[in-house]
């Protein structure tokens, strides 16, 4: 069901000051092609259905990967392929998280703090699991980072997909040792992952205080483990919700009064055990929050390690799948997940494939363009 209310209907009762609420010229960037997601402004397509044979009129996506519009596609494609790469195994969920003392680091250098973040949690749990004590054997993970809270405050956290085992100097599967809650001790986790953070945002920006590295150490760093996954099916659904979630969705912003400029959304309060409440921002304020988790150009949110590498998936990761599958060390039932690309769907008859019969720009169509579109629907009836 389409929202009522969207980002881009915010973003454009700001339109002449998103420049100056912007934090870089590149957020800045960013909030004008969400602004003009799948209006007139990016041009369009007239699609026909094969099925029920009716002609529709569609504006072209921004492909902004911050856009709550564009994501669906981009989900649905992503999580095709991660069906492929998937284990009989148990699989965890693990959240690493950074205290507040860093968000000024954060907004001023978002490149290099979260690629540390990335870095430092993978050393971590490869430090736990290259040990004989905890397992003796190489990780995988899956890690997608996101930086918000519900109330679109910073949070960077990097939301992690491990495996139930490793891969043995040897080659061959190794089932973890731990409990049903993790691997490995996630107390333990966290004083590794604070002190290795701690010394690699050091070496990276030298000349940041002492007293944030003061603030540092006093603060705890949470690492937070879910129980496993019951079911590789589980484990989809997971990566469906999470992979290419952004900040906030159309569905969340309940109402915008544009006499006021305000904006009213929704939110789990995870002080009050994620009971459900509301917000309500003004149109200014709720773009400056939205706008802190545009990432830097070019920078990977979601990022594959170990035996769940890209180096690994071509030649060793189906091998692992076959051995594991002859050891039977887990029941899995079989799923599918759908292939066709649901974007080119109809929307009328939710069955029929959309074929493109004619593209124009912010113009519009072109003069004549009926008597193009006559000639290739005549062909396809041929």
């Amino acid at each position: 069901m389409q929202s009522k209310h969207s980002v881009a209907d915010v973003l454009n009762l700001e339109v002449g000051h998103l420049q100056d609420i912007a934090h870089t010229s590149w957020n800045a960037r960013g909030l004008h092609a969400i602004r003009k997601c799948r209006t007139k402004a990016l041009g369009g397509h007239l699609d026909w259905c094969m099925d029920c044979k009716k002609l529709h009129l569609q504006f072209n996506s921004c492909r902004n990967r911050h856009c709550p519009t564009c994501q669906g596609h981009k989900q649905h494609q992503w999580i095709i392929a991660r069906t492929a790469e998937l284990l009989p195994v148990p699989y965890f969920h693990v959240v690493f998280t950074l205290p507040d003392h860093l968000d000024l680091v954060a907004l001023r250098y978002p490149r290099v703090l979260y690629k540390i973040l990335f870095d430092t949690v993978w050393e971590t749990l490869s430090a736990f699991g290259n040990n004989p004590e905890h397992l003796g054997a190489k990780l995988g993970m899956v890690a997608v980072l996101h930086t918000w809270g519900q109330n679109l405050q910073l949070h960077p956290h990097l939301h992690c997909i491990v495996p139930k085992g490793g891969v043995s100097k040897a080659g061959f599967w190794k089932r973890g040792k731990g409990k049903d809650d993790f691997l490995f001790s996630v107390i333990a986790m966290s004083d590794k992952y604070r002190g290795r953070f701690v010394a690699k945002l050091r070496k990276a920006l030298p000349k940041l205080p002492q007293s944030l590295y003061d603030g540092l150490f006093k603060k705890e760093w949470v690492v937070y483990a879910k129980p496993p996954f019951g079911r590789p099916e589980h484990v989809i659904e997971y990566l469906g919700r999470y992979t290419h979630k952004i900040a906030i969705g159309n569905h969340r912003i309940l109402n915008i009064d544009k006499e006021k400029r305000e904006v009213t959304f929704s939110l789990k309060d995870y002080r009050k055990g994620g009971q459900r409440t509301t917000m309500t921002l003004t149109s200014k304020e709720f773009i400056r929050r939205f706008q802190l988790h545009i990432l830097p150009k070019g920078f990977t949110r979601i990022r594959h390690y170990g035996f769940l590498s890209s180096s690994w998936k071509k030649e060793r990761l189906p091998l692992l799948q076959l051995q594991l599958a002859d050891k039977n060390l887990i029941h899995t039932e079989s799923f599918v997940i759908q292939e066709r690309s649901l974007h080119r769907i109809c929307p009328s008859c939710k069955k029929g494939t959309l074929i493109t019969l004619l593209a124009f720009d912010s113009r519009g169509p072109p003069k004549g363009y009926q008597q193009t579109i006559k000639r290739k629907l005549l062909k396809f009836s041929m």
